[in-house]
């Protein structure tokens, strides 16, 4: 089976077992604040199906976050087909359970799938896809190297795009 492996984390494909910690961090309001709504027990589950669904027909997907030392799950971080502008571009993606916010997990999660991305899949151009509010991922992005390409309407409200490129990591 797949696997990543940071100092503290592992990022893993998802299993059966995740639908209820991945629950509790996309069920709360908070960490859902960017999306249209918190999810519900059966988009969750649809979730991880559908990036089973990518594991089998891109090659990758989000990746189960969990932590080393314990082996707790605390999150997802991957990569993702995303149509942007009528262009396929694949986005870095990242959500973090609210209790591990502030302690660099998803910037040390996404540095190890933007090396996987380049390096292992050959991509040269990696995005993120940030509303324009969210702070906390912009800062992310940023720590990660990429910089702010464009505005786009995406998802049905305004997004930035970030990237970074092959070369500059």
């Amino acid at each position: 089976m797949f696997t990543l492996e940071t100092q503290r984390l592992l990022l893993r494909q998802y299993k059966e077992d995740d639908l209820i910690p991945l629950y509790r961090i996309f069920s709360d309001p908070e960490t859902m604040e960017f999306y249209p709504a918190p999810f519900s027990i059966q988009e969750t589950q649809d979730w991880i199906k559908r990036n089973q669904d990518r594991y089998r027909n891109d090659g990758y997907g989000l990746w189960a976050v969990c932590l080393k030392e314990t082996n707790e799950f605390i999150g997802d971080c991957g990569l993702v087909q995303q149509k942007v502008n009528d262009r396929i571009e694949v986005e870095i993606g990242y959500h973090i359970n609210k209790k591990y916010w502030s302690k660099g997990f998803a910037t040390e999660a996404a540095i190890a799938c933007k090396k996987y991305g380049y390096y292992h899949l050959g991509l040269n151009k990696l995005i993120s896809i940030i509303d324009p509010r969210n702070a906390s991922s912009i800062r992310v992005a940023e720590k990660i190297g990429f910089t702010k390409e464009k505005e786009t309407f995406i998802f049905n409200k305004n997004h930035f795009i970030y990237s970074g490129f092959k070369g500059n990591c």
